[in-house]
Formats: structure tokens, sequence, C-alpha cells
């Protein structure tokens, strides 16, 4: 199943008193998929997965599942530090008809590598879902070595992985490693066209929110061999980038598209909504790429 080069981390829209806005959610799942996006990663990190409940993520998957049909890829996080819920969690949003599902490494119990290989793969063999693994070290205190995502490369529905550790020698060892179907996606924005040069497939976004139409443009320009005009786009795009990081991810995001209006609210503690110099900063970038 080809999941598409521009995958977007959906946020989770939030009405005023904290309750998830499922009809926000559907709104803003169409308006992604309008503007470039060829998939959404529905309640990953960037949708605040560690502080919703299952059955809000469950409202989430059915929701985004119906409001962009079969014009998009939706794909369920599903994974967490417990490979009884993930199993669980995954066998559910494959009953919703999500198209696959996301898996994060573990946070907090800290597995060794075998102990992340046997989590992985006790998860796929329980679905028929395309599986994409997670690899960010950053929220995670344990970093998935290239030897374990290469095993795990074997699995049958095991089919990507979503790189966000930084280390592109071990990115660059899991692309010349696996078999040409397994997708690498970068896990950063900013690192989208270095990986890409280096044999990635595309981006799981952060920034695919506001400037999806521009990430396609700079990813088809690269695949197309114009590597000039995708080097134009990603020096262009960089700023707006790393102010989409600013401080904890999804708060300056969040920020972003309540400033052009779509659904976002508010953000769920333990984090905070951003400062007036985090809007400042976001707005900015906005303006400069005339997208407010």
């Amino acid at each position: 199943m080809e999941l598409g080069r521009l995958i977007t981390a959906m946020v989770t829209p939030m009405l005023p008193d904290g309750a998830v806005d499922y009809p926000g959610a559907a709104r803003l799942a169409r308006h992604l998929v309008e503007n470039g996006n060829e998939g959404l990663v529905v309640c990953g990190t960037t949708g605040e997965s560690p502080t919703l409940t299952q059955e809000e993520k469950l409202g989430m998957f059915r929701t985004v599942r119906e409001a962009v049909g079969d014009r998009a890829r939706v794909i369920a996080g599903t994974g967490n530090y417990c490979t009884r819920e993930s199993i669980e969690l995954t066998r559910e949003a494959e009953a919703i008809g999500v198209d696959g599902a996301m898996l994060v490494v573990p946070y907090y119990n800290n597995p060794p590598q075998e102990g992340l290989y046997q989590h992985f793969r006790a998860i796929a063999d329980a679905t028929r879902l395309p599986i994409l693994l997670y690899n960010v070290p950053t929220r995670s205190p344990r970093n998935m070595e290239a030897e374990t995502t290469i095993r795990l490369a074997e699995v049958p529905n095991i089919v990507a992985i979503k790189e966000a550790s930084g280390k592109l020698e071990q990115i660059g060892e899991i692309i010349a490693r696996t078999p040409p179907s397994f997708r690498v996606y970068s896990g950063d924005d900013s690192a989208t066209l270095p990986l890409m040069s280096m044999g990635a497939h595309g981006i799981i976004s952060v920034a695919g929110h506001v400037a999806g139409k521009w990430i396609a443009e700079m990813i088809q320009a690269f695949v197309g061999g114009q590597v000039e005009t995708a080097a134009r786009l990603h020096g262009r795009l960089l700023p707006l980038f790393n102010a989409c990081f600013c401080t904890t991810n999804p708060i300056p995001i969040k920020a972003a598209l309540n400033l052009l209006g779509l659904p976002a609210g508010g953000v769920r503690l333990p984090l905070i909504p951003a400062t007036e110099a985090q809007i400042g900063q976001v707005r900015a970038e906005l303006e400069r790429l005339e997208l407010l």
C-alpha cells in the first residue's frame, strides 16, 4: 500500500472546556487533504496522544476516516509503553477501517533493543494493518538502533519508519539495508530534503498543517530532478519549520492554526498555551510566507 510522501501528524482540536472538538477535527482533516497532504496520522504525539482516553482516540479515528473517505490515508497512532494496550487499540482501529497504524518507541519503561523488537513484532502479528514504526529519542529514553529497525523491516506488515533520531549515519544505514519497499520518512520537517537526498521517501510533518502545498511542491521538485528548485523551497520554508518547534510540539502549530482561523483550540495539561513571544514568532513566519 502506498502511503504517500507528505503525511501530516494532525493535531487534536479542543473545545474551550478541553473536550475533543470532533466537528473541528473533521473540518481540519478535510482542509489538510485539500492542501497537499496524502495522509494523516491521527492521535500521534502532535495529536496529544498521552492525554487522550482510548474512547477519544477511537472517536478521532472514526471522525477522520469518515471526513476524508478514500481521498487520503488515515494512520492511527495506536502505540504506547504497554504492548497489551497497544494491541487492543490497534485491533479496534483496524475494525474502524483505518489504513495503517503508527507505533512509537515505548516511553518511560525504556526497554532494551530486544524488548523493542518483541514489542513491535507482537503488535504487528496481532493485526493485518500496515505498521509504521516511530523512533523519537527526544520523547523516549531509548533510541531504536538501526539493527533493530532492519530486523523489524523483515516482518511483512511492518512497512515504514518515521525517523526522528537526527542520527544521519543510522538513518542512512536503515535506508541502505532495508528492502526498497520499506519506506523511511523524516520525522523532522527541517530534515525532509536532506534525508530524501539519502533515499528517504518523504515526511511525516507538523508544518504540513499550514504549508502543505509548498512542502508537497518541494518534494515533487526533488523527485522530478529539480534539485535547485527543491533547495530554494527548503530554504524559504526553514524559518517556518523552526518556528513550529520554538517550544514543545504541538503548542506552536496549534497557535498557528488558531491564527489562521482553523480548528485547533488549546492544549491539555501538562502542556500549556504558547506565550505572546512564541505566538509572535509563529505569526511573523506566517506573514512572511503570506499565509496570514
